[in-house]
């Protein structure tokens, strides 16, 4: 290791900078260009997830690595994966954070990176499921802060399921899965409805005042566009097979919607 250091002169991860703001980027690394790294850090991943299986075949994926900045250079906090074309339109294959970072507030971050991702390529995403318990919590937390949020707004009260889909990118299944958790779902005269305690919402969002939370700033990515396989097929061409896949795949999530699309109650 200490032989490897002093011979290594390469100071931060491969790929593009897509983002940086104060000491900490993000690099945006297609495994099929920089396929050694990209394996030799799911190998390292694996290190401390017991359910990372995939290694070798790094080719369908795009691996963004967040790193912190110092004199010495680019050191690496954690990184997700995404399929370059995903069935399913996963914004998220695997999440990791390296264990001496954990507890920083870097897991918020990356998963807000995933979706800011999602909003520039105006998808709406879902991580890979099932997600480990240490995702689940990672998740439940970040989608809890983010509709909370949205619902501090008093413009916002009045959204369909559709529509804070629209503004977040989160899957419908799963702002209702946290809606049911939070038990702000409720039977009202025959159908389902989701019901906003302000005085609930309005003490989450205070307790969160003064305390720095880490979130990709969207407004900060660059250079981003050139990530975006959706029209691409395995070989780089444009696919129109992929495109009617994606169309069903969207009238079908319309129609999961429609099915749910209870307004806000009291």
């Amino acid at each position: 290791m200490i032989k490897h250091r002093d011979q290594c002169n390469q100071r931060c991860p491969p790929g593009r900078e897509i983002y940086r703001d104060g000491a900490v980027s993000v690099f945006s690394i297609d495994g099929k260009h920089n396929r050694v790294y990209c394996q030799n850090l799911c190998l390292l991943s694996k290190l401390f997830l017991d359910h990372k299986t995939l290694y070798y075949d790094v080719d369908p994926f795009m691996f963004y690595v967040v790193t912190e900045s110092d004199a010495t250079g680019s050191h690496i906090v954690g990184y997700f994966s995404k399929e370059k074309n995903s069935a399913n339109d996963y914004n998220l294959a695997c999440i990791l954070t390296f264990p001496q970072h954990q507890r920083s507030g870097f897991g918020k971050f990356i998963i807000s990176v995933s979706y800011e991702l999602s909003k520039l390529e105006k998808k709406i995403g879902s991580p890979e499921k099932p997600l480990s318990d240490l995702g689940k919590l990672s998740y439940r937390s970040y989608w809890t802060y983010t509709l909370f949020h949205l619902f501090s707004d008093k413009n916002n009260r009045n959204l369909s399921i559709a529509e804070i889909a629209n503004k977040t990118c989160i899957r419908t299944e799963d702002i209702i899965s946290t809606l049911q958790t939070l038990k702000m779902v409720k039977h009202f005269r025959g159908q389902w409805v989701i019901h906003i305690d302000i005085a609930r919402v309005q003490a989450y969002v205070d307790k969160w005042k003064g305390k720095e939370v880490r979130l990709c700033k969207g407004e900060l990515l660059r250079g981003v566009e050139e990530d975006n396989f959706a029209d691409l097929d395995e070989n780089g061409n444009n696919s129109a097979g992929s495109n009617k896949k994606r169309k069903e795949a969207g009238d079908a999530s319309t129609a999961v919607v429609r099915g749910v699309d209870g307004r806000f109650g009291g």
